[in-house]
């Protein structure tokens, strides 16, 4: 096992590497500082070669101990083979993580190589983040209709005889909308739970997107919106589409609420034939999307202006699109509101 710095073509391997390595000899010295390292660091690569190792990568724990002199890694516990990846701090209070590999000459002997790699920690505090945004979102919207759901039945339970059967239907269908509040947040975490893991599934048939849609808008009107408030526009025919028809009422519904809940005027939904596939637009008049807040449509929580509902759904209808091969984009419509487009690949029954 060799313990002389490692040769150039060696050093340009580790610059491919995508985090951060830093290799020190059994001296101490540093003879790998690859370019992740120094992008990490803020720090010119260069100049860290032959340095002691712990001068060029000073960190610190949470409470501001030493990680070197806490680990002692050279003159410390022969036994160690590795050191688990952990978040310390640089000393301009960044965080990262590190881990490390003791290399030595024969299992108890002295250390010949000690291995760092360096990893950024932003985009796991991003998604601690993301993770208990999540949390706290599924609890307030919880709360709500869990609260509404057990002072109605208490009292239903507790006072039956007062009330008269108006008022007993009045909250028994509140109740009713309550429970299907809570079980759509479920299917949305559900939704998101697969969607990440890569374990969403499809169970493909032929669909008539234009009837789909069709059924929607006549629930909406059902539910009590004006009529005139939508349009259905089918140019030309389409092909045989297989798709899984659930998550396409799923996605549907999902902007067509979103037009009514963030625009205005009237919400047309175009659905047209494109490239083998179609295209499906839902169109508002209102005042359409900021620019610069585009890039952040899809994410996690996003909502806009007039607050409402769990910031989850398009995010869920992007990786439901997705899914199926397609994609979507949101821009302004020719009206001058909103406009979300999404293009689904035809399909095949041999996927069903």
């Amino acid at each position: 096992m060799r313990d002389t710095p490692l040769a150039a073509g060696d050093r340009i391997g580790a610059d491919e590497l995508p985090d951060g390595l830093v290799v020190a000899d059994h001296f101490g010295r540093v003879v790998i500082f690859n370019h992740m390292a120094a992008r990490l660091t803020r720090t010119a690569a260069t100049a860290m070669l032959g340095r002691p190792l712990r001068e060029v990568l000073p960190l610190y724990d949470a409470e501001g101990r030493d990680w070197w002199e806490c680990t002692d890694p050279y003159d410390g516990l022969r036994t160690r083979t590795r050191q688990p990846e952990r978040l310390l701090y640089l000393t301009d209070g960044r965080e990262i993580l590190m881990s490390a590999r003791y290399v030595r000459a024969h299992r108890g002997g002295d250390l010949v190589r000690l291995v760092v790699t360096l990893r950024d920690a932003t985009h796991r505090s991003r998604h601690e983040r993301s993770r208990a945004d999540l949390v706290s979102t599924v609890a307030h919207e919880l709360r709500s209709p869990l609260t509404s759901v057990k002072g109605f039945t208490a009292t239903l339970l507790a006072k039956w005889e007062s009330f008269t059967e108006p008022q007993k239907l009045f909250m028994l269908r509140t109740v009713n909308a309550d429970a299907d509040r809570v079980t759509r947040l479920i299917t949305e975490l559900l939704d998101i739970s697969r969607i990440e893991s890569g374990r969403l599934e499809l169970r493909r048939q032929v669909v008539d997107l234009a009837e789909r849609a069709r059924k929607i808008i006549d629930g909406r009107v059902v539910a009590g919106e004006p009529a005139e408030r939508f349009q259905l526009d089918v140019n030309g025919p389409l092909p045989e589409m297989w798709l899984d028809v659930d998550k396409v009422d799923q996605i549907i519904t999902n902007l067509v609420e979103n037009a009514v809940r963030h625009g205005a005027g009237t919400v047309t939904v175009v659905i047209e034939p494109h490239e083998g596939g179609a295209a499906v637009s839902v169109r508002d008049e209102g005042e359409g999307i900021a620019p610069e807040a585009i890039p952040r449509v899809f994410r996690q929580f996003w909502r806009g202006k007039r607050r409402g509902g769990t910031g989850l759904g398009l995010f869920i209808v992007k990786g439901l699109i997705e899914a199926h091969g397609g994609t979507i984009t949101v821009g302004r419509a020719p009206s001058g509101g909103a406009e979300f487009r999404f293009i689904m690949p035809a399909g095949t029954p041999e996927f069903a």
